[in-house]
């Protein structure tokens, strides 16, 4: 099936949700423990520690991360403390905070916060296969043997989205069903699932959704839904807080930019050979702020809350 790479979008849905949230979280965060801790000492706890963020996007989120963690650890000599907020919003609210050190984020909830005030820097994003560019794929889903065929059959539907701050789960999929001349706010009946895995779960048992969407690594473990359209989104970035010294900087950067698993493997990481991993991971592919332009430029146009500072 073509791809296509959005540039304009209307009105998306639920922005006021992820909007408030971060209109009550952003003044106050100077305030907060986490960030006065990172304002004194570059870092969200202490010098011998970095935290990680992730966005909560499946149940085998931490198993996914812990070799890379692990390897982190290794090559900086520090503890390496995992942080799963329990929602977009609140990894966006933990990283306006300086709660965080190093995150692997969505690339939509990358340019919501530093929209809004989180001061991060993209380092790489992670490829799954050699030779594949950094990006993944947002996945239109139906359960198996549905009528459902395209996007304009949605119209009428309960759909299955992630997360208001959800790229995969719902900015390009937003998009795709205005194209399709389907309104988000008034033609479907929306499902917000929480995680990727549990949209693709919702879909597959085609009761609380009739159709829906997931990022494709996660669709790809179920037998149970179908794909009939799918849009290339920017690869999610993992980043690093502009707080950190200028040497934990410089050596987060050297060691995430261009890493494979077996380099892990080679560097005494054992972890990083199981097929879990593997399936999730082959390298990070370096990236920079101005390769999230595209989502921005869809912000701009949409002009969307979640994205306004």
């Amino acid at each position: 099936m073509p791809l296509r790479r959005p540039r304009a979008a209307t009105a998306l849905l639920g922005a006021a949700l992820l909007a408030a949230t971060l209109s009550a979280c952003s003044s106050p965060a100077s305030s907060s423990t986490g960030s006065a801790d990172g304002a004194a000492g570059g870092y969200a706890v202490d010098d011998s520690t970095l935290v990680f963020g992730v966005v909560p996007d499946s149940v085998d989120t931490e198993t996914n991360y812990q070799p890379l963690m692990d390897y982190i650890a290794q090559e900086t000599g520090k503890t390496v403390e995992y942080h799963e907020s329990t929602d977009y919003a609140a990894l966006i609210e933990a990283s306006i905070a300086g709660q965080i050190d190093v995150a692997s984020f969505s690339g939509f909830t990358y340019v919501t916060a530093t929209n809004n005030g989180a001061e991060l820097t993209p380092i790489s994003s992670i490829t799954t296969a050699e030779g594949q560019e950094p990006g993944y794929y947002s996945q239109a889903i139906v359960p198996k043997g549905s009528d459902i065929a395209s996007i304009a059959d949605m119209a009428g539907k309960k759909i299955c989205f992630v997360d208001p701050s959800s790229t995969s789960g719902y900015l390009f999929p937003s998009y795709a069903l205005l194209q399709a001349g389907i309104d988000p706010e008034k033609d479907i009946t929306p499902v917000f699932a929480g995680k990727h895995d549990v949209s693709v779960q919702k879909t597959g048992e085609g009761t609380e959704c009739d159709a829906g969407f997931a990022e494709d690594s996660e669709v790809a473990k179920s037998d149970a839904v179908e794909v009939i359209d799918q849009q290339m989104v920017p690869g999610a970035p993992i980043v690093e807080s502009n707080s950190l010294p200028d040497d934990v900087k410089a050596q987060l950067k050297d060691i995430l930019s261009n890493v494979t698993a077996d380099d892990m493997v080679a560097a005494g990481i054992d972890s990083a050979d199981s097929e879990g991993f593997r399936s999730v991971f082959y390298e990070t592919t370096p990236v920079d702020d101005a390769y999230y332009d595209e989502i921005r430029d869809i912000c701009e146009k949409t002009n969307a809350t979640q994205c306004q500072a």
